[in-house]
């Protein structure tokens, strides 16, 4: 657990509607609200790290409420367009519990964030062992009714791990889901989460549930 010392206890967020951000994966972000490129001044010139968190119905426009498990960030890329965008990519470290805010004078929001029921994501991920080709059946079901397309082949290669942590980041969950599947204990339990979530959907579908 003292890995999880090298993370800020302060951390500056980011509330996104719809995205998460899973530990050892990568998130590219188009930044241009005031508030965000400000914040990105501070991070760069600071300890480099951003909270990642969904949004969730309730509070106002400008302050939005925020779901209760969000994943810190390390900021590994970053670009400025001639238009004054800052073009950035994260890669996930650690979910952290958001305990509070600080009232910082700042124009962007900056969490309390304990990371200490997460400290395992600071370990590398270990593969999942698990029925691949069930997996790609329900994705495909999923994704036919959907008409979304894939890589089918890439998704059978990959490790598993990798297809299961990039496909919550990316394939089209609802917000809800998102977090179900970010709050997983670990990615063979993401695994779980997401067949639960296919099956809900496909059982809800004309084609009935995939076996």
């Amino acid at each position: 657990m003292g890995k999880t010392r090298t993370l800020p206890d302060e951390l500056p967020l980011f509330p996104l509607g719809g995205t998460i951000l899973l530990p050892g994966e990568r998130l590219p972000l188009n930044v241009f609200e005031p508030r965000y490129l400000n914040m990105l001044d501070d991070v760069r010139s600071g300890d480099g790290f951003i909270g990642i968190i969904q949004v969730r119905p309730g509070g106002t426009p400008d302050r939005p409420a925020l779901a209760g498990v969000g994943t810190a960030g390390r900021l590994d890329h970053f670009e400025e367009t001639d238009d004054g965008r800052y073009l950035i990519a994260l890669t996930g470290v650690c979910r952290f519990v958001l305990t509070g805010e600080v009232k910082a004078r700042t124009p962007y929001r900056v969490a309390r964030a304990d990371y200490g029921p997460f400290f395992m994501d600071i370990e590398p991920r270990r593969e999942v062992e698990a029925d691949r080709s069930r997996l790609i059946r329900m994705l495909q079901a999923w994704f036919q009714s959907e008409h979304v397309a894939a890589d089918w082949e890439s998704v059978a290669e990959a490790p598993l791990v990798t297809v299961v942590d990039q496909l919550s980041m990316s394939a089209p969950f609802g917000a809800l889901d998102r977090q179900r599947l970010l709050e997983a204990a670990d990615s063979t339990a993401r695994l779980g989460e997401m067949e639960a979530i296919l099956a809900e959907r496909l059982a809800g579908g004309a084609g009935g549930p995939v076996q």
